[in-house]
């Protein structure tokens, strides 16, 4: 994303779109955090929160899965977004055990690509070989 450089160095800031959680609605179920690819969100005391700035792309996939419309996107200053940063967030989640998969057929990003879905009210992922399946029955 660009957007107007503010500052030099490590923690560099600049214009850009951002996920914001408002806490008073959010009610903590937890349904944000798959459908972030980066591993920016995660829940902490029971809310959902960017754990670090530059982890969000601010892309908004996570948006429409809120049931209590709690996730928006606004433009602020923030760090910029790091994919190398988030990559190895990726990788210490997956070091954890914690790793995204086929719904279905259980296939990870090692072995499929896996595309986000929502099925029966759910956050989940789907890899490309089942989600023909998905969509014709």
């Amino acid at each position: 994303m660009g957007g107007e450089k503010q500052q030099k160095g490590a923690d560099l800031a600049v214009k850009r779109k951002i996920v914001r959680i408002d806490e008073e609605l959010c009610t903590g179920c937890g349904l944000c955090v798959t459908p972030c690819a980066e591993g920016a969100i995660e829940i902490v005391d029971g809310k959902a929160k960017v754990l670090r700035e530059e982890l969000c792309d601010g892309a908004g996939v996570c948006l429409p899965i809120c049931p209590v419309g709690a996730l928006s996107i606004e433009e602020r200053e923030a760090p910029a977004f790091d994919p190398e940063a988030a990559a190895a967030n990726l990788a210490a989640k997956r070091a954890r055990g914690e790793r995204v998969a086929c719904f279905r057929c259980g296939a990870g990003e090692e072995e499929a690509v896996l595309l986000f879905a929502r099925h029966r009210g759910e956050s989940t992922w789907v890899c490309t070989r089942c989600l023909p399946v998905l969509i014709h029955g």
